[in-house]
C-alpha cells in the first residue's frame, strides 16, 4: 500500500472519530434518545444510545407501576425511547429513564381514551390497600368498589390479571388516574338485558342461574336479566321456604310466565317445567287405602295431600263415624291419616277421599240409653180420634176458621 492511501485512510478515520465525539458531545440532560437493549439484569438494562458509554435504565425507571425484576419491562434486543436523566462521566455511564417518555405519552392517550370513552386493557400490576394498581402507561388506580358489580372482599388474586376499563378522573397535577372495569361491566350487563328483554315470550323455556333467594321466591339469572320465580311456581307441593328447592348458584329450568319490559319485570316458573302432579295420580285407584297429610281445613271437609302437589276433598260427612259440628273437632292441620279413594277425576284434578271407610264403624247402643222411643209396633191400634183426624178434610177440620176469612 502507497504511503499515499495510507494516508488517506487515517485521515477518513480521524475525521469519523471528530464527527463522532461531536456526535457525543450534543448529548445532553433532559434529552429524548433512543436505544436498543443490549443486556437485562435483575435490577436495570444496559442500553446502546451510540454514546461512548452505554446507558443504564434503572429498574425504578423501566415502569411507573412497581416491577420485581427489569425482564417484566424489557427483552434483549428491543428497541426502547428513552430520556437521558444524568451523563455521569466519571463513572462512564449515561442513566437513562423508560418510564418518563412513556407516562409523557400515555397523559395525551388517556386524555384522548377519556374523551372517547375507550375501553382500555391493562394488566393489575399490584394490589393495595383499597383498590387495584394497573399499568396503563403510567400509574392506574381502580377502586374496590370499581373493580367488579358485586362485592370483592378479597383481591389477592388478582395481580396479573388483565381487566377492561374506562378512565373515570384525571389530573396530571396530582399524577392520578382513576379507572373503572364496574362500568365496562354495567354497560354489557344492560345492553345484555335489553336483548334478552326483547327476545323474551310467553311460554318460552329457558335455562339459568339462581342468583339470590328471598322470603318470597328465587331471582333467577336468565342471560343478562333476573326473573322472579314466586314461591308458588317452585314445587308443585307446598313450600314454605325457597330453600327448600334451590341455592344460590343452581342451575334450574324455567318457563316464563309474564314479561314487562318497561319495569324489566320478568315472572318465571320453575314447576312449570316438570311434570304436574295430577300426571302422575294413575296409580291411585278408587277403593285404594293410601296414607296421606291434613293440608287444610275448612268448614266443609279437609284437604289432604295424598301425593306431592296432590289434595283430595274428606267431606265432612266422610270424617267420622260420629256427627261432628266442624273438621277441627277431631283434625289439625299437618296430621297424618289414613284415607280410602271414593273417587278419581285427573282431568278436573279432583279427589274424593274418606276417613271413616278406613276405620270400624263403633257398635250402636241401645235405643233405651240413647233417649229414643221405641218404634210403634205393627199391631198397635189407632185410636178412634187420630183415626179421625188422619180422614179428616180441611174443610171439616178449618172449616170454622176459613169461614171468618170469607
Amino acid at each position: 500500500m502507497s504511503e499515499e492511501v495510507k494516508a488517506e485512510q487515517e485521515l477518513q478515520t480521524a475525521v469519523s472519530q471528530e464527527e463522532s465525539m461531536a456526535n457525543v458531545n450534543i448529548l445532553k440532560k433532559g434529552e429524548i434518545v433512543k436505544g436498543k437493549v443490549l443486556k437485562v439484569e435483575a435490577d436495570q438494562a444496559i442500553v446502546d444510545v451510540g454514546y461512548k458509554y452505554d446507558g443504564v435504565i434503572p429498574l425504578r425507571e423501566l415502569s411507573s407501576v412497581t416491577l420485581e425484576d427489569a425482564a417484566h419491562g424489557v427483552e434483549v434486543g428491543q428497541e426502547v425511547e428513552l430520556k437521558v436523566l444524568n451523563i455521569d462521566e466519571k463513572n462512564e455511564k449515561v442513566v437513562l429513564s423508560k418510564r418518563a417518555i412513556d407516562s409523557e405519552k400515555a397523559w395525551d392517550k388517556l386524555s384522548a381514551d377519556m374523551e372517547n370513552k375507550t375501553v382500555l386493557e391493562a394488566t393489575v400490576a399490584e394490589v393495595v390497600k383499597g383498590g387495584l394498581v394497573v399499568d396503563v402507561g403510567l400509574r392506574g388506580f381502580v377502586p374496590a368498589s370499581m373493580v367488579e358489580r358485586t362485592f370483592v372482599e378479597d383481591f389477592s388474586d388478582y395481580k396479573g390479571r388483565a381487566l377492561r376499563l374506562r378512565v373515570k378522573e384525571m389530573d396530571r397535577e396530582k399524577n392520578k388516574v382513576i379507572l373503572s372495569q364496574k362500568d365496562v361491566l354495567d354497560e354489557e350487563a344492560d345492553a345484555m338485558k335489553k336483548e334478552t328483554l326483547s327476545n323474551l315470550s310467553v311460554g318460552q323455556q329457558l335455562d339459568g342461574t339462581v342468583q339470590r333467594l328471598t322470603q318470597f321466591g328465587a331471582f333467577v339469572d336468565i342471560g343478562g336479566v333476573d326473573g322472579l320465580v314466586h314461591i308458588s311456581e317452585m314445587a308443585w307441593h307446598h313450600v314454605e321456604s325457597p330453600s327448600e328447592v334451590v341455592k344460590e348458584g343452581d342451575k334450574v329450568q324455567v318457563q316464563v310466565l309474564k314479561v314487562d319490559p318497561a319495569n324489566e319485570r320478568i315472572s318465571l316458573s320453575i314447576k312449570a317445567t316438570q311434570p304436574g302432579p295430577w300426571q302422575q295420580v294413575g296409580n291411585i285407584k278408587i277403593g285404594d287405602i293410601i296414607k296421606g297429610t291434613v293440608r287444610r281445613l275448612v268448614q266443609f271437609g279437609a284437604f289432604v295431600e295424598v301425593a306431592p302437589g296432590v289434595e283430595g276433598l274428606v267431606h265432612i260427612s266422610q270424617i267420622s263415624h260420629r256427627h261432628i259440628a266442624t273438621p277441627f273437632e277431631v283434625l289439625k292441620e299437618g296430621q297424618e291419616v289414613q284415607v280410602k279413594v271414593l273417587d278419581v277425576n285427573p282431568s278436573e284434578k279432583r279427589i274424593s277421599l274418606s276417613i271413616k271407610e278406613t276405620e270400624e264403624a263403633p257398635a250402636r247402643e241401645p235405643r233405651a240409653e240413647r233417649g229414643e222411643r221405641a218404634p210403634r209396633r205393627e199391631k198397635e191400634t189407632v185410636s178412634y180420634e187420630e183415626n179421625q183426624g188422619f180422614n179428616l178434610t180441611l174443610g171439616e177440620k178449618f172449616g170454622d176458621k176459613l169461614s171468618k176469612f170469607k
